[in-house]
């Protein structure tokens, strides 16, 4: 959950910061004295979705470790420190991919990936989870991870994030320049957008990006399956992960940071913007998968 809360609120504010300096800058040069040029409007809709998809892609790591207050293991302190450096290690050999920095962070049950390359990921456990879980549901949830960095799971998001980024830019500014011309149909100064124009871009630009998150999240899920499969599969056995499933719905999961608490969505709605599927739905995907 954290991975993907801060890879999407860092994508908003940079979409929002560049969205900003373009029209400072005046480069929306989709609106000429003809109308709308709709291959000029693409290219920016293109640039704006992707750029700020790859932006915060490349934020965060650095991101990560500063909002979540990251200890990097570098030399390990303690045996459990030492444990949990040689897990990452285990398994990101086992992947195929080189080993990830690995950190320690103050919170409650959890546990995450992130990183813009695979062979320069971070992995990041909670204390409350090396305290509220067995070695072997760690290990599990450590494997979930691995396997999140392993899929590419970051990048493919903000490949998904850049395509929806671009489609909300482009249908928001299409439908704000027809709602503009019907509204100044009989205005004969018409001589660029009026005030339809902006307020309608606005409210699309809202709309629609909400109904891009809750597509993005329909995909997160989708790979949280899949990371649950990996971890049984680096394990030999899908057991300890189910394991760690029960014991984190029983628990009181770390799912934002204190000052993030407010933004959080419960609720009918909020499953349609969750990162991750229902416990139940996971362990009985676990439990349906060949890896015994």
């Amino acid at each position: 959950m954290k991975r993907m809360f801060l890879f999407l609120a860092t994508n908003i504010a940079v979409v929002v910061v560049l969205g900003i300096v373009a029209s400072l800058l005046g480069v929306n040069r989709f609106l000429t004295s003809n109308g709308l040029n709709l291959g000029a409007l693409l290219g920016f809709a293109f640039i704006m979705g992707f750029g700020g998809a790859i932006i915060s892609l490349l934020m965060s790591k650095p991101i990560a470790k500063m909002s979540m207050g990251v200890k990097i293991i570098n030399e390990p302190q303690s045996a459990d420190e030492a444990w949990i450096v040689e897990t990452v290690r285990r398994f990101s050999d086992q992947a195929g991919i080189k080993m990830p920095d690995v950190g320690i962070y103050e919170g409650e049950a959890n546990a995450f990936a992130t990183g813009a390359f695979k062979n320069s990921a971070l992995v990041a456990v909670s204390t409350g989870l090396l305290q509220g879980m067995t070695r072997e549901e760690v290990e599990a949830v450590i494997g979930h991870e691995v396997a999140h960095v392993a899929n590419g799971d970051m990048v493919t998001m903000a490949l998904i994030q850049g395509v929806m980024n671009t489609f909300v830019v482009f249908l928001s500014r299409v439908i704000g320049y027809a709602v503009d011309s019907f509204l100044r149909r009989n205005d004969e100064q018409n001589s660029g957008p009026g005030i339809g124009y902006m307020i309608t871009t606005i409210v699309l630009d809202i709309v629609f990006g909400f109904l891009a998150a809750i597509i993005v999240a329909w995909f997160s899920r989708q790979r949280e399956f899949r990371a649950d499969a990996g971890a049984a599969r680096l394990m030999g056995r899908k057991q300890p992960m189910i394991n760690a499933l029960h014991r984190l719905g029983g628990m009181h999961p770390g799912t934002l940071p204190q000052s993030m608490q407010a933004m959080g969505i419960t609720g009918s709605l909020g499953k349609l913007f969750s990162s991750h599927p229902p416990i139940e739905e996971r362990v009985a995907a676990l439990q349906n998968n060949q890896v015994q």
